[in-house]
């Protein structure tokens, strides 16, 4: 799986993947399973040192999403920006690679210690904590769900330390 794997030095990886093969432009999102693909089992703490280490450092008003299980399992997002995209398109922030992700699926939103994600009518949806979302806070360690990739939030661990809403 490292070898599959791009990052940038820490550990953490950073916007649209290198190198990634570019489709056509007509849109093959393909429907993923039935509902019982889509049930909500969360993960354990069974982070890593490395992932723990990345947490930890986390610079303040930033967040992480960590891919769980799907294709790029291991692979670390730095949300460190007021909008980041994610979905197959090849420009997307955060790109997944899988038919079962809508070119333009989701946004993930910054505003001041707040995240957000809003979906982007995709076929499959998105999901937090096992429920379908047009949009959602996200909260500490909640797990979202794009097609296959299942990933986990995480904020700065300066930024848990702050009042709701600043």
């Amino acid at each position: 799986m490292d070898e599959n794997r791009r990052q940038e030095p820490g550990g953490i990886r950073r916007g649209s993947a290198d190198g990634a093969a570019s489709h056509a432009s007509h849109d093959t999102t393909q429907t993923f399973g039935h509902d019982s693909d889509l049930s909500f089992v969360p993960f354990g703490s069974d982070l890593s040192e490395a992932e723990l280490g990345a947490i930890d450092a986390l610079p303040a008003g930033s967040a992480l999403l960590i891919v769980r299980s799907g294709p790029t399992a291991g692979a670390r997002y730095l949300l460190d920006t007021d909008v980041m995209t994610v979905g197959r398109h090849p420009e997307a922030d955060i790109f997944f690679d899988d038919v079962t992700v809508s070119r333009r699926h989701a946004e993930i939103t910054r505003e001041a210690h707040r995240f957000e994600i809003v979906d982007q009518r995709s076929l499959n949806g998105t999901y937090v904590n096992g429920e379908r979302v047009d949009r959602a806070t996200l909260v500490n360690g909640a797990e979202v769900r794009i097609g296959k990739f299942r990933l986990n939030f995480f904020v700065s661990p300066g930024d848990l330390a702050q009042p709701t809403g600043q």
